[in-house]
Order: structure tokens, then sequence, then C-alpha cells
């Protein structure tokens, strides 16, 4: 094998030790284990994918060549004026699977603009026999489109250079091509840019790309993958798997897993983890310094991006998330601790979490909408970004130990037929008794029905571990913060009271017993493929008491 002798990171390794048998034999269990799991696409499927982003490629530049033709430039410089994608997140890093969505990037010249990207690229989509499905989300904080295409999900996103043409041979790690740019077309750019960084940071990509593909399924499986809930995502947690690389640069990916558990559980947070030190650049932007910036002080688990401008990754994490990822990161290592001594296999790091039976009590936010299903897409969205607000809230009660978001929404639709009945389903449902309700409405009505009522839910939920020992009989009163977290959500620019509806009820664990409950949710609205399986387990003690919720 060959042994790296390069340093890589900020800090020398830890060791340069090259695999011994043992490790060598856990790391093809590993491997083994990852295939047993459906970690890895069939080659057919792969080639698809290339092929399809050939696709993509080429209506890029069709659509550039359309804008250019109608901001009255000449037919050369409209075929000049070029465009491309790049992809970025699972796919670019080489650890996508079946089903992942591919992220893209379309870089356009500076006469393109996000309007035209949305109107103009949109219609030669909407145009494409492969379309199956698509729903643009202009006011995201990346604007985004989720589409549908031949069968594989694709995230595109858009980036304007301030260059008159975007050539196919163009590469992104020229920091320079980041002037003149406003702050969206920045974000959507350094997708990419962190991508290619993470790859030239670590010693051996295979390594690090199997490492990942272990990683990531543990954190799916443990339900402490997802930024938008407060725990680490996609590229975060590859940053963090790079540097272990860093550390041990001649390691098989097996002896990756086990240094990742034990390295992490015992970090210095509010330490960062860096790939590189940080750079300067030529932009007038901030970058991530808890020295200079109240709000990078804050951050608890601080990952840092290595491309320029350098930010914090995981800037989402809370109080409780923290709590709850340092103790996954302790179970994996008595979990590896188990594999080493062949006492455990590698499917035991895999056991599916346990959220739906280990608390006693859970919040269940439920948003509704009596509209469309794109409409509500856009309403429930906003309201999923907006939780880790109210666990952050919830934190500081008196008497509330710990808020577990869960990573994953639950979602329905139903048609009904007056505004007496969508009361009733918005007043009940998240709970047994919502569930009787919803079980003898239409999910699909005849054409010709008069006057339905299309109604969208989605559930989220958050389990609530309580500490009322001390207090004696002392309630639990949590009607401040979600009061506060209702006018968030009232406060969202488009919302409209006739038919966007808000609503938090308190459910305790007997609600969730029954595993057919949760499982059998159907999602028709979002086009996310999203497994919703869970695993039973002994619970938590009782706490004295919760009390009424305002809704």
């Amino acid at each position: 094998m060959n042994v790296d002798t390069k340093i890589y990171g900020v800090t020398p390794p830890i060791s340069t030790a090259t695999p011994t048998s043992k490790e060598n034999e856990l790391n093809e269990l590993l491997i083994k284990e990852l295939k047993i799991r459906g970690s890895f696409e069939s080659e057919a499927a792969t080639k698809k994918r290339v092929e399809v982003l050939n696709i993509l490629q080429k209506m890029t530049e069709e659509f550039v060549y359309k804008v250019s033709k109608k901001r009255n430039m000449s037919e050369g410089m409209a075929k000049d004026a070029g465009g491309k994608i790049f992809t970025f997140g699972s796919y670019r890093l080489g650890v996508y699977g079946p089903g992942s969505d591919i992220d893209t990037l379309v870089v356009v010249p500076k006469h393109v603009t996000r309007n035209d990207f949305f109107e103009v690229f949109y219609d030669i989509l909407k145009s494409r026999p492969e379309l199956e499905e698509i729903a643009p989300v202009p006011d995201a904080f990346v604007p985004i489109i989720k589409l549908e295409f031949a069968g594989i999900s694709i995230d595109l996103i858009f980036a304007k250079l301030d260059t008159p043409r975007v050539p196919r041979d163009l590469t992104l790690n020229d920091k320079n091509l980041l002037k003149n740019i406003d702050e969206k077309d920045l974000r959507a750019l350094n997708g990419t840019r962190v991508t290619d960084e993470i790859l030239t940071l670590v010693p051996k990509p295979t390594v690090f790309k199997h490492a990942l593909r272990c990683i990531k399924m543990w954190a799916q499986q443990r339900a402490i993958y997802a930024n938008v809930y407060g725990f680490p995502g996609g590229v975060a947690w590859a940053m963090l798997v790079a540097r272990i690389c860093q550390l041990y640069p001649n390691a098989v990916s097996a002896v990756i897993v086990e240094k990742f558990f034990h390295i992490y559980s015992q970090w210095s947070w509010p330490q960062p983890v860096l790939l590189k030190q940080i750079e300067d650049g030529p932009l007038q932007v901030r970058v991530w310094n808890p020295r200079l910036y109240a709000l990078d002080r804050q951050h608890k688990m601080p990952v840092i991006t290595p491309a320029y401008p350098s930010m914090c990754a995981t800037h989402n994490i809370t109080s409780s998330t923290q709590k709850i990822i340092l103790e996954e990161l302790q179970r994996g290592i008595n979990v590896m601790n188990g594999i080493i001594l062949g006492k455990k296999s590698w499917s035991d790091l895999f056991e599916r979490n346990d959220f739906f039976h280990r608390y006693k009590f859970y919040l269940c936010v439920v948003a509704a909408t009596k509209s469309s299903a794109d409409e509500h897409l856009k309403y429930s969205g906003m309201v999923e970004s907006k939780l880790r607000l109210l666990v952050q809230k919830l934190e500081s009660v008196d008497g509330i130990e710990l808020a577990h978001p869960y990573v994953k929404s639950f979602e329905n639709s139903f048609y009904c037929k007056n505004d007496d009945d969508i009361k009733s389903v918005i007043n009940s449902y998240g709970t047994l008794e919502g569930d009787e309700i919803t079980k003898n409405l239409p999910k699909t009505i005849e054409v010709g029905t008069t006057n339905p009522f299309e109604l969208h839910l989605t559930k989220l939920f958050i389990g609530l571990k309580l500490d009322l020992q001390k207090d004696g009989d002392k309630k639990l009163d949590i009607q401040y913060p979600c009061s506060e977290f209702f006018n968030i959500c009232k406060g969202w620019q488009d919302f409209q009271a006739e038919k966007h509806f808000i609503q938090i009820r308190n459910v305790k664990l007997y609600d969730l017993s029954n595993d057919v409950y949760i499982e059998n949710e159907q999602r028709p609205v979002k086009p996310i493929k999203r497994k919703r399986t869970v695993s039973k387990n002994e619970g938590t003690k009782k706490p004295k008491s919760l009390s009424s919720i305002a809704a």
C-alpha cells in the first residue's frame, strides 16, 4: 500500500500507520454491509444520470441562447454566451446511492437574470417529455427548482457571474469569479466550490468516500441528518469525515469510522473543525470569525467550509441537538468497540432510531393549507425552516431538559365538503381522534364534483425530555414559546389567515405507540422520497404533568 507522507489540514497527522490485516478484514465487512443495504448504485443507473446531466447541459445552453436573443444580441454572440452546469453534494462527492437527488448548479453570464431562470428555463423544462414533476421555489434562502426528470430527482439552483460568457471549460476555483455578484449567487456557487475543495483536501478519495457512505447512513438511520432541523447536513458530515481522513492519511475506511466517533465525542467544542486555514479574498463579505462576530461565537459545533468565503455549515445546531449528536457519537463508540471485539456487526451501527418510543411527551406541529399542493409546499417549507426556532425557545423553558426535533415531516391531503370539515380536521389532526376523522375523507375526487375544498397537512414532531422532579408538582408552561412560534409563522410575508393554519398540540407516547399510525402516512405533496419506518424502545421515565398548549 502507498504510504502518504504529505500533511493535509491544519495540523500534522495523528498516525501514519498502514492498516493491519484485521483492519482490512473489518473494512471488507463494512463495504459488504454497505452493498447489502443498497448504498451503491448500479452501473446502468449511474450511466442514466450522466445522460440526464448531458441533456441539462444542452438545455442550459438553449436557455442562455434564448435570453441572449431576447436581449437583442447577435446570433454569434448569443451562441457564444454559453452556460454550464456543475454538480455538488453527494453526486459530486461520489457517495450517491439509488434514488439520490442530483444537486445541480446552472451558471450563466451576466445578462441572464434569476427571473429568466424561473420563467424561460422553467418553460424549457416544462416542454420536455422527460419531465414528471416540477416545483419552483423562488423565495427560498437559495432559490431552487425541484424536479423529477426521467425518473431522477434534481435540485436546480442558479448563479450569475459578472462575465459576458460562460464557456464549457470554465472552472469555479478562481476567487475573482466571485466579484460583483449578489449574496444568493455567492451561496449557490459555494456549494460546488466547497465540494470540489473537500475532494482535494483528503489523502485517499476512495477511503474518504466509503467512510462517508457509512457515516451518512449511520446519521440518517439515527435521525441526526438534517441541517434545517438543527443537525449537520450532507456537506457538514462530509467535512467531519474528511478531517479524520487528514488525521489518519493511510488508514482504511473502517478505521476512519472508528476514529470519527472517538475524536468528535471528545472534541473541545466549540473549537472549530477546519480542513485548511481560513483564507482572505477579494470580496467585502463576512468570513467566519468568532473574534469579530458575536453570532459566530454562538455556534455550538462549528464546522467551517474550506472554500472562500469560509462559513459555518452547522450554525443551526441548538443546545438540544448538540446533546443528541454527542449521545449518538457515544453510542457509536460503544458499537464500534463491540465490532472490533467481534461481539457486534456493522448492521448494529445502522440500527433504526427510536425517536417515537423515546419520550413520554411530544409536541405535534401541524401546518395546514386550504389551497393547492404548490401553495402548501411553500407554506409547509417555511414552517419546517422555522421549527428549530421553536426548539430554541423550548430549551429556555424551566423544566425542559431537551427538545428533540424529528428530521422528517409527515404529510397528507384530503378533500373536504365545507369549512366545518376543514376546521374539524385541523383541530384534531395529529391525534388518534384526528386519524379517525380523516379516515372517511376522500383523497381524490371525481371530475365535476362541486365546490370541493382541497386541504393539505404537514405534521412535525418534537420529543420533550422533562425534568420536573425537583420542583414537586410544578406544571410545565410552554404557552409563551408556542405563541412566539405562531407569531413567526403568521408573520410570513405570504401568510393568509383564511387559507394558512398552524397548530401545536401535545401528544402522549401511547398516541404514537402504533407504528402503523406513523408509517402509513402518505406524502403526496412534496416530491422528495423519504422512508418513515420507526422502531420500538422502552421509552423514558414519566414526568409529572404537561400543561395545555395555546393553539
